[in-house]
């Protein structure tokens, strides 16, 4: 869907292969909550794959070339390297991104879960990236540090004691002679009460010691620190694409940072009424334009998104656009409330569509049409909050996750009926479900967005649309789609599993 004006061609269905996993549970073996995945996140590349936890550290992987760099040109020249081979990633490093606070004003714990990962544009080989629990935002560094060691000595470090050097009391008597002019014969370098001494046996010559480095170690370092700017907990961090700001979105508010200020912030939303028991919606998710540094949309609890335009004014009271559904006459009720709610939005790569996730449904909204989305495909009958979406970077399919700690995957051109149901297992088509996708591709006819087969017949908590049974206790909830490549990273629980086709 992201060629931007270009005629969506129907794409046939993908073949989804397991790739890897990191972290994976053994059989009855009971996982740590710390241990817990909370956030996922590629880069704008694709070489680099972030996840954050409930025990507020970031791990960092990064993609892995399956050729040996030290292969002969002309090995590799006659090797296959075809694009069918999948994408390998492998560790990089991990560091303690938050802490558990207490907030005394308040007498409220501050959890170190952390809630959402961005990268940053990187610089200098080092990387850069924000993350966030509920309060406190932080701007990381990750950088490869030389470690150097000096060498080329005339002793042995490994005989060092306590003050660094060798104890000896063998001096060889060449240097004791310096003594006389008030040094020490246990110092017979510096003569001026260092504890120095040589190994037995003397020297016949003075090396001077030299650094050298050995190997490289990436080290986390934390450059800014942005608090104190929201009174609700944060549920979206995004950057802009200039580069210097990004955003912070709350229940109520939405703030905007300089990355170089973390004194200061601007607010540019804020839904808050004057009496708080006029509250109707809050704030869900909230996210940059991909290319346009004056663009930003945000989802609400009513299953809104409005797209917003910086020039316009400082205080973005007013929306430039506006997309959501008409409700039929009478279908609105307590019950369709809960459910419309957006738990997360995503611009396409090229930024002309978004794609939404409320509790049952995806749906993809064209930003030059304001009436309804361009496709709606139904997910699920027993969703709960925050199952997050994404998009393939060629716009043509989206994916969500589900309970039973599934997946589906869509595809959203003209006349496609991909829709792919996998478990995060090592045998994803164990569960593997192939269902025409329930969408809706009639902007401005709303009273078809409910599939009457998908209705109030399969209420129980246990079966699903198809007849399949389904687990609540597990549930797939954050999942990120590879920028250039057909492949999937999600997380099930402390385990991370990576799909390709």
């Amino acid at each position: 869907m992201d060629g931007e004006g270009d005629a969506a061609m129907a794409t046939e269905g993908l073949e989804w292969k397991f790739s890897q996993v990191f972290g994976e549970r053994a059989a009855g073996e009971e996982v740590q909550e710390v241990d817990i995945i909370s956030a996922i996140e590629f880069d704008k590349t694709g070489n680099h794959l972030a996840t954050g936890d409930r025990g507020g550290r970031v791990v960092l992987f990064e993609k892995a070339d399956r050729v040996d760099h030290g292969v002969h040109r002309r090995v590799l020249e006659g090797m296959d390297c075809s694009s069918s081979r999948h994408p390998e990633f492998r560790y990089k490093t991990e560091f303690q991104s938050h802490e558990p606070e207490f907030d005394y004003l308040k007498s409220l714990e501050i959890e170190e879960k952390i809630n959402k990962i961005r990268w940053c544009q990187t610089a200098n080989s080092a990387m850069f990236l924000l993350s966030t629990n509920d309060k406190t935002i932080k701007f990381w560094k990750v950088q490869e540090k030389k470690i150097k060691q000096i060498s080329n000595l005339n002793v042995d470090p490994s005989r060092s004691m306590n003050n660094g050097f060798v104890s000896s009391s063998n001096v060889p008597t060449s240097i004791k002679a310096c003594s006389t002019n008030g040094g020490s014969i246990d110092n017979p370098l510096s003569c001026r009460g260092n504890n120095f001494s040589f190994l037995p046996g003397g020297i016949t010559s003075l090396r001077l010691p030299m650094v050298t480095s050995h190997e490289t170690s990436l080290l986390a370092r934390c450059r800014r620190t942005y608090a104190h700017a929201h009174d609700y907990h944060i549920n979206s961090i995004s950057n802009n694409s200039d580069g210097e700001t990004f955003i912070s979105a709350d229940d109520l508010r939405i703030n905007l940072w300089n990355l170089e200020i973390s004194s200061q912030s601007f607010n540019i939303v804020d839904v808050k009424p004057a009496n708080m028991e006029d509250l109707t919606e809050v704030i869900t998710s909230a996210e940059f334009h991909p290319s346009h540094c004056n663009m930003l949309a945000y989802s609400s609890s009513k299953g809104s998104i409005r797209l917003l335009d910086l020039r316009q004014s400082a205080l973005c009271d007013t929306h430039s656009k506006l997309f959501e559904e008409n409700e039929a006459p009478g279908s609105k009720s307590f019950f369709t409330d809960i459910i419309s709610s957006i738990s997360d939005i995503k611009f396409s790569k090229g930024g002309r569509y978004i794609l939404s996730r409320d509790y049952m449904n995806l749906k993809l909204w064209d930003i030059n049409m304001g009436s309804g989305p361009v496709a709606t495909f139904q997910v699920h009958e027993h969703l709960r909050p925050k199952f997050e979406c994404c998009l393939s970077g060629d716009g043509q399919r989206v994916a969500t996750g589900s309970y039973s700690n599934t997946f589906r995957v869509f595809g959203c051109s003209e006349g496609s009926s991909e829709a792919t149901t996998l478990e995060a297992t090592k045998n994803p088509t164990r569960r593997q479900i192939q269902t025409p996708p329930k969408l809706l591709r009639s902007p401005g006819n709303h009273s078809h967005g409910v599939n009457k087969r998908e209705g109030s017949d399969h209420n129980s908590g246990g079966v699903d649309t198809n007849g399949n049974t389904f687990d609540l206790s597990t549930k797939l909830l954050h999942l990120a789609w590879h920028p250039n490549e057909n492949s999937i990273a999600c997380a099930a629980s402390n385990s991370l599993y990576m799909y390709y086709a």
